[in-house]
């Protein structure tokens, strides 16, 4: 049963490789039934079956279930006469099986999972020419099982393996700004050489925080509602204040995360610098673009305030340097709750 979880086969939908296994044999043989079958703790299921409709019975009546007992065929050429199956069900009743020949479908450890078989409810014959060919047949089974396996596992190795490139490249982040940091500190430094360094070690600081947050989810797509919320409960605890994160559920290509984390690591920095309550971060998506909101209760922007056109802060020229990557523009406005102000970044969908 162990290494039936290892293949992790069961329930798994209809496969056109295997189906083609079954019909070809089914033809070869001459039969009307052929099947591919694994055998679980209380049933047996049908990876794949050619001739009968059900997907799956129970194990106790099951053939198969014998079949794996030996590693060698199990042949009944005619079960009402044979001692091995006089009483099994499925030759007693109505099915009036008569004929079955199955080969266990054997990993390269030694365990039988289920087996190929084929099925008739006429007696015949099979000589060892045939049984040789159903055996290999069987042996095609398990080498696309073993394919689809190792594929599974080199996938598996290569997003540990990534993973534990992110922690690192993330750790070194982290090292470097504590570096920084530590650099800024230096007495002999002027205040304006200690603020660009401590300015650098943030803004490093800021790219392994959304690194860290956007590595938690290792696939092409991921709910860029879910990221925020991490990123932005980081954030609350660095910087002392209560940021809300509200918006639509929905996913966005995982190219896009790190510049939108970027985005509202610098737009809630610099939300929590000018306003003294709650921060509200809004992820909405509409038609054809979404749009990226970050608003505080500070003291709102001054009259004809261009984001565009900001040279002051280098805050603002990398958060409008990052929606341009995104194809989209930054824009502002009043806090529609009251006191404050509201910077947008709309992009594509």
């Amino acid at each position: 049963m162990a290494a039936v979880k290892r293949y992790d086969i069961l329930d798994t939908p209809a496969d056109g490789s295997f189906d083609r296994i079954t019909a070809l044999a089914a033809r070869r043989f001459d039969v009307p039934i052929s099947i591919i079958s694994i055998v679980d703790h209380d049933r047996i299921w049908f990876k794949s079956h050619h001739g009968v409709p059900v997907e799956e019975i129970d194990r106790e009546p099951g053939l198969c279930a014998s079949a794996i007992l030996s590693p060698e065929p199990h042949i009944l050429t005619d079960a009402k006469t044979d001692p091995r199956s006089l009483a099994n069900p499925l030759v007693a009743g109505d099915f009036g099986l008569r004929f079955y020949a199955g080969v266990p479908l054997q990993t390269s450890d030694g365990y039988n999972l289920g087996t190929l078989c084929i099925i008739d409810k006429e007696a015949r014959p099979i000589d060892q020419p045939q049984i040789d060919d159903l055996k290999d047949l069987a042996s095609v089974v398990m080498d696309q099982m073993e394919l689809r396996l190792s594929a599974r596992q080199a996938v598996s190795r290569a997003e540990i393996m990534a993973r534990e490139i992110d922690h690192r490249v993330m750790n070194s982040l982290q090292f470097i700004a504590s570096l920084l940091t530590m650099q800024s500190r230096e007495p002999a430094l002027t205040d304006v050489a200690a603020s660009q360094l401590q300015l650098a070690a943030n803004r490093v600081a800021a790219v392994a925080r959304v690194h860290r947050n956007f590595y938690t989810d290792a696939t092409d797509e991921v709910s860029c509602i879910t990221f925020l919320r991490r990123l932005c409960a980081d954030l609350a605890g660095i910087l002392g204040k209560s940021i809300s994160v509200n918006g639509d559920e929905g996913n966005v290509p995982t190219t896009r995360i790190q510049p939108i984390g970027l985005m509202v690591n610098e737009l809630v920095t610099n939300a929590a610098k000018h306003g003294t309550g709650n921060i509200d971060v809004t992820f909405r998506i509409k038609d054809d673009f979404h749009e990226l909101s970050v608003c505080d209760d500070g003291e709102g922007l001054p009259a004809g305030f261009d984001p565009d056109q900001s040279v002051k802060g280098l805050g603002m020229r990398v958060v409008t340097i990052l929606a341009k990557q995104l194809d989209g523009r930054v824009t502002t406005g009043s806090n529609p709750a009251g006191r404050g102000s509201c910077f947008m970044v709309a992009f594509p969908a």
